[in-house]
């Protein structure tokens, strides 16, 4: 969560603007929120054998400085936010960052990582492509950090999408093997609490 209600914009544009003003990814990039998200990839790419990640939505990269990452791609569509990461990690040569948009040439790994992006995508049409992406890019497994209902918001940035009844109809080789309720549930008005919960899905036979 970034703010207060404010005037309704495209996804793209909200977090450019965001970043160009000097924001940040977020509460849940920060403290326990982070500590937790990590504990959980670091264990998932530890067990499952992990040696390169993309992340569709990757921010200032305030989270992927506490993942132990072999191989890295992150993907924005806010330049100031990607101009960070770079500056961040100049001296990594195991981590790039690219801006995601509709020319890209997606880059494939073991794993499409998507933390906290789902309920920020706005647009349908745009929902879907993410959606699309995320799930042609990855190799072996797809791993999913976001609310997953269609409740409503009092945020007008945030638009809760049941993700997994999508995955159900457009993605039918992929399987739902591993789910980790959030440790912090959401509380309103608590900052260091989150409605997303892991969602680990694993490539089947086609």
């Amino acid at each position: 969560m970034v703010g207060p209600p404010g005037s309704i914009e495209g996804s793209s544009a909200f977090w450019e603007r965001v970043y160009r003003e000097g924001g940040t990814s977020g509460t849940g990039s920060a403290g326990r929120l982070a500590e937790f998200k990590a504990s959980v990839i670091n264990r998932v790419i530890a067990e499952r054998g992990v040696t390169s990640v993309i992340e569709l939505g990757c921010g200032d990269g305030a989270q992927v400085s506490l993942i132990d990452y072999d191989s890295y791609v992150g993907l924005d569509v806010s330049q100031s936010a990607l101009a960070a990461c770079r500056a961040r990690f100049a001296d990594d040569p195991g981590k790039r960052f690219e801006l995601y948009g509709p020319e890209l040439e997606l880059p494939g790994a073991d794993l499409a990582l998507s933390l906290d992006v789902i309920y920020h995508l706005l647009e349908d049409d745009v929902y879907v492509r993410y959606m699309s992406d995320l799930f042609a890019s990855a190799g072996r497994y797809v791993l999913i950090y976001s609310s997953d209902s269609d409740r409503a918001s009092a945020w007008d940035e945030v638009r809760h999408r049941p993700f997994s009844e999508w995955v159900a109809r457009h993605q039918p080789h992929w399987r739902l093997t591993e789910r980790v309720e959030q440790r912090y549930p959401y509380v309103e008005g608590d900052p260091d609490t989150s409605w997303s919960d892991f969602h680990l899905y694993e490539r089947g036979p086609r």
